[in-house]
């Protein structure tokens, strides 16, 4: 039997209560979000509890115990004031990047709604444990769907069309040139890289194309909103459509083929909608080349969301490859091979989180 050390246990012990901290900061972090409090600081602060209920229309005592718990977090600092009524809490600079400034590629104010969305179904999660069922995407509501999109877009306004897209050269070269190249963004969900390439290349033409009706109908609005919805159209599609097959100069992924219940058949869809001289490219997490226990910090955060969304997404179809979030290249080999790809590249695009894999038909 193993021995047990009083070390390993309250090493532990302490792991889960600041685990617990954490979590119960993103929870801060959400409101502050969600009720506009850090945009009410950023605009008007520093500002006592009185003053931001006034700001951000807020309860007053509501407003003390979240400015005072953001100070203790380190959150907000104190610009003023001893008293609770008096006390002015103001957000740094350097805070705001990261909690507001939603362009900025330090902004992870929409990880709490990740948090909040999962969190949301995990009653039911626990009888799909025991059932084997799985729990729709849409059910997760807009906190997950918002918290993804948001996410994910500060990577593609920042990156996409300066650092990754450019880096593979015969692509971009297409994307610049004439006639206007046809774009395929696969699974888009609300549209935030369908409309970055876009915005990155104003001679293109991009269709955004997902099952998600809701995500769809985000999707036409942020692209009306982004200007650029004559260039770029939203269909809630099957990509297998045999009207789409060899239409498309550049076919993308974002994110999305470790999710899908039929990734095989999905590539395979992406390779009929790529035209002759085409490209495929799919961009998804950049898991370990291979289990190891415990992981890095990238990995545990992965593993994280696996069984209590991806995977679980996509359980409900008893036929569903049931991937989960941990895709290693091993596996997108696999799926791609028995797609009808020729062969799989890794392209050497720095991401900290996703890796870039272009697939020759």
């Amino acid at each position: 039997m193993e021995k047990v050390t009083s070390e390993q246990r309250d090493a532990l012990v302490g792991r889960l209560v600041t685990s617990l901290t954490g979590s119960l900061e993103l929870l801060h972090v959400y409101l502050g979000d969600r009720l506009g409090l850090y945009r009410a600081l950023a605009d008007h602060g520093p500002l006592n509890a009185s003053g931001l209920a006034d700001a951000a229309g807020i309860h007053p005592r509501y407003a003390r115990e979240w400015l005072e718990e953001q100070a203790v977090a380190g959150f907000l600092t104190i610009a003023d004031g001893d008293g609770a009524g008096s006390r002015r809490y103001g957000l740094p600079a350097a805070h705001a990047d990261v909690l507001l400034h939603a362009d900025e590629l330090s902004f992870m104010a929409p990880l709490a709604l990740q948090l909040v969305g999962v969190a949301g179904v995990m009653p039911r999660l626990v009888e799909a444990f025991r059932t084997g069922e799985g729990i729709p995407y849409e059910d997760y509501g807009p906190d997950i769907r918002q918290g993804i999109a948001r996410s994910n877009r500060v990577m593609f306004i920042n990156l996409l069309g300066t650092e990754w897209l450019p880096a593979i050269a015969d692509v971009d070269a297409r994307l610049r040139s004439q006639p206007p190249a046809r774009v395929a963004d696969v699974g888009c969900g609300t549209g935030v890289s369908t409309i970055a390439i876009a915005r990155a290349y104003p001679n293109v033409r991009v269709e955004g194309i997902d099952l998600d009706r809701v995500s769809i109908d985000e999707a036409r609005a942020n692209a009306a909103a982004a200007g650029v919805h004559d260039r770029v159209t939203f269909e809630v599609r099957d990509a297998g459509d045999p009207a789409l097959a060899g239409s498309f100069d550049l076919v993308t992924a974002f994110e999305t083929i470790h999710d899908m219940a039929h990734p095989v058949d999905a590539l395979r869809a992406m390779r009929g909608l790529c035209a002759p001289g085409g490209a495929v490219l799919v961009v998804d997490e950049r898991v370990a080349d291979e289990f190891t226990a415990p992981g890095d910090e990238l990995e545990r955060l992965m593993y994280g969301f696996s069984a209590t969304h991806c995977l679980a997404a996509a359980m409900g179809d008893p036929e569903s490859a049931m991937t989960g979030t941990i895709m290693r290249p091993s596996t997108l080999r696999r799926y791609a091979q028995e797609a009808g790809f020729e062969r799989v590249e890794i392209r050497p695009i720095e991401s900290e989180v996703w890796r870039s894999y272009r697939l020759y038909p």
